[in-house]
């Protein structure tokens, strides 16, 4: 199997938030997988305004920005697709003109994958989206790696409600938060003991040996 894997620090560096104020766009629904503990993974290739249309791992901490422009039921497992159905629902506001920031992402673990779809079936079990959309993501671009992250995700104890700038916009990974999120606390939303675990059993299914 063809993946490789950097390792980071397993926790914050402070339960505050981090200093810069990096966000990553992701769909509602992969978030709200994270925010249950029900998902512990982003899979991640990078958008069509990346300069060089490559995911590039900004920072290992960053909040989670949720987008619903792309996201579609059909592309998530039946378990989540009424929640897409919810959360896109007629009416509403396509961009909104504000989101809310819920839960902050800290990365462990960066697995990258090229032309395998062995290691992504091997990983069906570890996230909501559907076998056929994942093997999509690996083969667009395919000289381009797919990023595994494998993320601690953390609760603010605050939702922030930002306004949506024109530069947010656009098929992108990362943003820059122009508003400052201060005086918020964060909590791991899965205990460490579970999360190892999980985290484990992750690696293992993807051929990765840490010892």
């Amino acid at each position: 199997m063809t993946v490789s894997f950097r390792s980071f620090s397993e926790h914050l560096h402070s339960p505050h938030l981090p200093v810069k104020e990096i966000a990553c766009k992701e769909w509602a629904v992969c978030i709200d997988a994270l925010a249950s503990g029900e998902q512990l993974i982003l899979v991640r290739k990078g958008g069509l305004l990346e300069e060089t249309r490559e995911f590039r791992l900004e920072e290992q901490s960053f909040y989670l920005y949720p987008t619903y422009e792309h996201q579609r039921a059909d592309l998530v497992k039946p378990a989540w697709r009424d929640k897409v159905v919810a959360e896109t629902a007629e009416g509403m506001e396509m961009p909104p003109r504000e989101v809310t920031i819920t839960h902050l992402a800290h990365v462990v673990d960066d697995l990258t994958v090229k032309d395998d779809g062995e290691i992504l079936s091997r990983l069906d079990e570890f996230h909501i989206l559907t076998p056929d959309y994942a093997e999509k993501r690996l083969q667009w671009q395919p000289n381009k790696p797919l990023h595994i992250l494998i993320v601690r995700a953390y609760k603010l104890s605050e939702p922030c409600t930002v306004r949506v700038e024109d530069e947010y916009l656009g098929c992108k990974s990362w943003l820059f938060l122009q508003e400052p999120i201060e005086n918020i606390d964060l909590t791991p939303v899965v205990p460490d003991v579970v999360f190892q675990a999980e985290r484990e059993r992750i690696l293992l299914a993807a051929g990765v040996n840490r010892h």
